[in-house]
């Protein structure tokens, strides 16, 4: 399923990429572009870039690149057409009705038929759960005091104790096996060939934002482990950016969210009523969860169990929400364990008030951190201020962190000018800002002359997208062929084309390739460090060495294939020629 191109390039101007991302990533501008925590993998040094005049996303440490489109895809976890609708609702645009070719069709039939067998399964546990083999799932669900309105609304089930019913009866549907698989319905072996993964079990489904259902929670019945169990991963379910509820939760028209441990808590917390509750899959809250819940809401409640371990969760995931740019308060359920357990006990009056009297993330932090100390042994108590001046080095803004010292210092009796003393202290030591730079190797792998090859290669197509009146300069100098990577070779033809034509558009060069590596490559082509080169001079020897780079290489590809391929003379004899004009001209940026 596809549209036409010039909706497609509508479609991206109207949406300019640094106001959609920041819809999701924090972003901080640095110089021409803006850099943000990437959501693609776990980091604590910004190396997400995203370029206002490129229109295009890449991150140095991950790879991740592209375009509004293919980001809108990555996060959300969209095909292409769901994407370019997801656009062009937010910029009005009026969408016709989608073209299909081949390979659309068959990714997007693909997708849809891992949605329906996902479907089918939930319908299956549906009613498992109402049926005879069934009663043991339903009676703890009973005397976990849930009502039938709340186990229809969630679609509970159950899975049976025998290992192969589900997939038995997706097969008579007409789903075939390596699909059973893929959705993480089932897996084979040798022994017992294709079994449910689930299986007595109370079933969780698991629905995106659309109410779909990608994937599945299952509580055991008994004593069997894992106590938990969920779907693993697969295309249309990725755990580090899905909540569980939040389909719900996101129409609660809060402005909050809480965030709990478990499904059940989740559940309990709508039943009575208190319908922002979402819960984490199975997994530690990630950066990419935090991202999703900041599309919604400003502030988020962490509701995670009394324990040591639901302690350190919280303040874990206390750290994800600042860098998220989220406001963070914390539940307090002393004496009971957990909001589930909390609101059967004192109701959801109670627990409304509990969420009215959540304590500051930060007071949270530092409460915490003073049972480290003996506060009653003056060494200990320094100790403690010590370590309250180095988190407040944590907040960046000026006016942030004034605002938490005055706070502290009433709160623990300690004097004003002591603290500040303490904090400017703790600044030259850590800094106020966190590094950058990635920690370096001491051992660097060895470059091969085709690793150089490339990166001039790379060089030159990011400096042709960044300086577009260079291209007119070295025109009668280099061609699409001087390209020896096939890939780069056939992005250096769309782009010398646009450039004939007085354009250049590489954020919709990624929308060429249908392969998800190939656009992260397409993405890398043009974020090539080209160095800071102030003076005129420097930038122009600096294109110069790497035009003549790009030219010999390709000269010495071709003297290499002249024996095999009768077109390498040509170029070769071209190439010659075209190095020693280059080496004795000079290339001017005016």
């Amino acid at each position: 399923m596809y549209y036409p191109q010039e909706i497609i390039e509508e479609v991206r101007a109207r949406n300019d990429i640094v106001d959609v991302i920041s819809g999701y990533v924090r972003l901080q501008k640095k110089g021409a572009s803006h850099f943000g925590l990437c959501p693609f993998h776990n980091e604590k040094s910004p190396s997400f870039s995203v370029s206002q005049s490129k229109q295009m996303y890449y991150c140095f440490g991950c790879g991740a690149g592209g375009n509004v489109i293919t980001f809108l895809q990555q996060y959300e976890n969209a095909s292409f057409p769901e994407a370019v609708k997801i656009l062009a609702d937010r910029a009005g645009i009026r969408l016709p009705e989608p073209e299909y070719s081949e390979e659309a069709k068959r990714k997007e039939n693909h997708r849809a038929r891992l949605l329906a067998v996902n479907k089918e399964a939930a319908k299956y546990f549906y009613y498992q759960l109402r049926a005879r083999q069934g009663e043991s799932g339903f009676a703890y669900l009973k005397n976990r005091q849930l009502s039938d309105e709340t186990i229809h609304k969630f679609g509970l089930g159950f899975a049976n104790k025998t290992s192969d019913d589900l997939s038995k009866y997706l097969k008579d549907k007409g789903f075939p096996e390596d699909l059973i698989r893929e959705a993480g319905l089932a897996t084979y072996d040798e022994r017992y060939g294709l079994h449910d993964k689930f299986w007595n079990r109370v079933i969780f489904p698991i629905q995106d934002i659309n109410h779909r259902v990608i994937g599945f929670g299952g509580r055991v019945m008994g004593d069997g482990t894992p106590k938990y169990l969920n779907s693993p991963e697969t295309p249309v379910f990725d755990k580090s950016r899905n909540l569980y509820g939040l389909n719900f939760a996101r129409s609660s028209r809060k402005n909050q969210f809480i965030l709990c441990e478990g499904y059940m808590d989740v559940i309990t917390m709508h039943q009575a009523g208190i319908t922002q509750a979402v819960a984490s899959l199975g997994t530690a809250f990630t950066e990419g969860q935090a991202a999703l819940l900041k599309r919604y809401a400003e502030e988020v409640l962490l509701a995670y169990d009394s324990d040591g371990a639901g302690v350190r969760a919280a303040l874990r995931a206390i750290g994800i929400l600042r860098e998220a740019g989220l406001t963070g308060r914390v539940l307090n359920f002393a004496p009971y364990k957990d909001p589930d357990e909390c609101i059967k006990a004192e109701g959801a009056e109670a627990f409304e008030r509990r969420i009215s009297a959540a304590e500051n993330s930060f007071f949270f932090e530092i409460r915490v951190l003073s049972g480290e100390f003996d506060l009653n042994d003056p060494a200990g108590k320094t100790k403690f201020h010590r370590e309250i001046a180095k988190k407040l080095c944590n907040f960046s803004e000026e006016a942030e962190r004034a605002n938490y010292m005055e706070a502290i210092a009433d709160k623990y009796h300690i004097g004003h000018d002591n603290l500040r003393k303490l904090v400017n202290a703790a600044a030259v030591q850590t800094g106020l800002i966190r590094p950058v730079e990635r920690p370096k190797s001491g051992r660097q792998p060895k470059k091969t002359p085709e690793d150089n090859a490339k990166k001039v290669q790379r060089l030159l197509l990011t400096w042709l997208v960044e300086r577009p009146e260079v291209y007119k300069k070295i025109k009668p100098y280099i061609s699409p062929e001087d390209f020896t990577e096939e890939l780069y070779q056939i992005v250096a033809q769309k782009l010398f084309a646009e450039l004939e034509e007085g354009r250049a558009d590489p954020a919709g060069m990624v929308d060429q390739f249908s392969d998800e590596e190939q656009q992260r490559e397409v993405a890398a082509l043009f974020h090539t460090n080209i160095g800071k080169l102030e003076k005129k001079s420097d930038a122009e020897q600096a294109l110069h060495d790497v035009i003549c780079s790009v030219k010999r290489n390709s000269y010495e590809y071709y003297s290499q294939r002249m024996g095999t391929d009768i077109s390498a003379l040509n170029q070769v004899i071209a190439g010659k020629k075209a190095l020693e004009e280059l080496n004795k001209m000079h290339i001017s940026l005016d």
